[in-house]
């Protein structure tokens, strides 16, 4: 569990698909049903800061809050804000410190190795996300996407199942790990904005 795992090439690709999202696509729907775009990158910026503290071990409010506890926004200069985090994120979780004891994330004390596994899931998924609410093509790092496997997987029938995951979507077993990743999150693998 305490290998150390390389965020680094699906850190770039959200930021990518962030960098390519037009302004004019902030107030469209997303597959998270009570976010609009603006919130999901607003969520990215918010959490990528958050993942950073929960890396480095500095307990606080940044890892302390639920991530539900308000809807997160935009703000001006949030390509630049979420870019830098993001490179950060992935830096701190580089550290083989970071993946060693216990740690917090969204008020939640947990190993750190698993804590790392949550915040790389995070990316890929929310990177899904993104780019079906903006019509990007996505082709997540394949690391990142065996991890949220890995970790979604198991929690598919459990009931200590993570709030954050709805019910899991019924796909083809031999559907494509992407879909099969994103129906284990509660999520649509055919989910697409409205008139698409």
């Amino acid at each position: 569990m305490t290998d150390t795992i390389d965020f680094t090439a699906q850190a770039r690709l959200v930021s990518r698909l962030a960098a390519r999202t037009a302004d004019e696509q902030l107030g469209a729907p997303t597959p998270c049903e009570s976010y609009a775009v603006r919130h999901l990158l607003g969520h990215l910026v918010g959490l990528s800061a958050a993942f950073q503290h929960t890396a480095r071990k500095d307990l606080g409010p940044m890892t302390s809050v639920p991530p539900d506890a308000s809807v997160p926004d935009v703000a001006p200069g949030w390509r630049d804000e979420l870019a830098r985090n993001l490179d950060a994120m992935a830096g701190a979780w580089h550290d083989p410190a970071a993946w060693e004891g216990e740690t917090q994330a969204g008020g939640v004390t947990l190993p750190a190795a698993l804590a790392g596994r949550f915040a790389l899931n995070e990316l890929v998924l929310h990177g899904w996300d993104l780019a079906r609410a903006t019509g990007q093509e996505y082709a997540p790092d394949a690391t990142g996407l065996g991890v949220s496997y890995a970790l979604l997987a198991p929690m598919a029938e459990s009931p200590e199942r993570v709030p954050v995951f709805g019910p899991p979507v019924a796909v083809a077993a031999d559907a494509p790990l992407l879909d099969q990743v994103v129906a284990l999150s509660g999520r649509r693998p055919d989910w697409a904005p409205p008139g698409a």
